[in-house]
């Protein structure tokens, strides 16, 4: 006998749609308050960092011993329901350590047979600490993974599981004993999060919370599904031309040999940003509107994501580093100087 229309269950509204605006600002908060049970403060550091997952990019998160890097990252892998895997970068560290190996194995009827052990680069959310300690041999073998999702061994080459990020740190201070990245990887992460010290209320704040009673367990809230969808609805935001165009002239701004380019840039900088740069700016925006409710990208947010979007982006000259012009400030200049609206 056929269902009665009461039995029915009612249709979804728009708001209740799992690929909603709506759905996502009430996900993206979810993950959000769990990350605060245990990281203090630091909630534009979050919001990058969740941002970067969101439009499927990695985070170099860079700052000082002793800041919560490596908290706020083992944090997000609690609050999101995928397989999570933390790799200590040292010196000694070898590319097969992180990618896997193909080793001889011998079944119970006595045949061998050469089999791929994938190694912990085979996970959703890779901790990749104190990337920088690593030697560049090694450093290089997330070049494919990062930007290919895959992963080559010999003649084969096996894909990885989506969503997948890797959240490197490292420290700013420490150079002895640690190996700069180099530029071809820099370029793979979204952004360049920088980690400052915390203030008077939110240091009593880590006092209260560490030096008492254990905080409250934090809560898987997202599953694969969840952090796919998202993604998924962060490229249907529409952006209208003279966004994108200001994205895309922003990036132009800062290459040195540009007729756009401020004289700072002209002066200090060898390299600029590369179209790695303008896509980020455009899918950073993208996800900032959902996150704010709006229907649409607009030139707020690609100024509010230019810094960490461009800093690791621009190469100083040798009459840069001398004079120790820092990034940001070349950013700032490259704000001033491109108007929001073209010629």
């Amino acid at each position: 006998m056929p269902p009665t229309p009461a039995s029915n269950p009612p249709a979804p509204t728009p708001a209740d749609s799992t690929d909603s605006p709506a759905s996502f600002q009430r996900r993206y908060a979810a993950v959000v308050a769990e990350l605060q049970k245990v990281v203090v403060g630091q909630r534009l550091v979050i919001r990058n960092a969740l941002i970067c997952l969101l439009i499927g990019g990695h985070a170099l998160v860079e700052g000082v011993p002793g800041l919560g890097k490596t908290l706020l990252v083992r944090t997000l892998g609690q609050a999101l329901d995928l397989q999570f895997s933390r790799i200590q970068f040292t010196p000694d560290l070898m590319p097969a350590d992180i990618i896997g190996a193909t080793i001889l194995v011998q079944d119970a009827a006595g045949a061998r047979s050469l089999e791929f052990q994938p190694g912990p680069l085979f996970s959703n959310i890779i901790l990749a600490d104190e990337i920088n300690r690593a030697t560049p041999k090694t450093q290089s073998a997330l070049l494919e993974a990062m930007g290919e999702r895959s992963v080559t061994v010999g003649r084969h080459t096996h894909r990885l599981e989506e969503p997948f990020f890797v959240l490197a740190t490292q420290n700013p201070l420490e150079m002895e004993g640690t190996y700069p990245l180099p530029e071809a990887q820099l370029d793979r992460f979204a952004m360049n999060i920088m980690v400052e010290s915390p203030e008077l209320p939110d240091l009593l704040a880590i006092l209260d919370r560490t030096t008492g009673q254990i905080a409250g367990a934090v809560r898987a809230v997202l599953a694969a599904a969840d952090v796919l969808e998202m993604q998924a609805l962060v490229r249907d935001v529409p952006a209208a031309s003279h966004v994108k165009q200001y994205a895309a002239r922003l990036v132009l701004a800062t290459r040195p040999e540009s007729a756009g380019a401020p004289d700072v840039i002209k002066k200090f900088v060898r390299y600029g940003a590369s179209p790695r740069g303008a896509q980020t700016l455009l899918l950073a925006a993208k996800a900032c509107a959902l996150i704010n409710g709006r229907p649409n990208a607009a030139f707020s947010d690609i100024k509010d994501f230019a810094v960490p979007v461009l800093r690791h982006r621009l190469a100083l000259n040798f009459e840069g580093q001398a004079e120790g012009i820092t990034r940001d400030a070349l950013v700032q200049a490259v704000l001033s100087a491109v108007p929001e609206a073209g010629d």
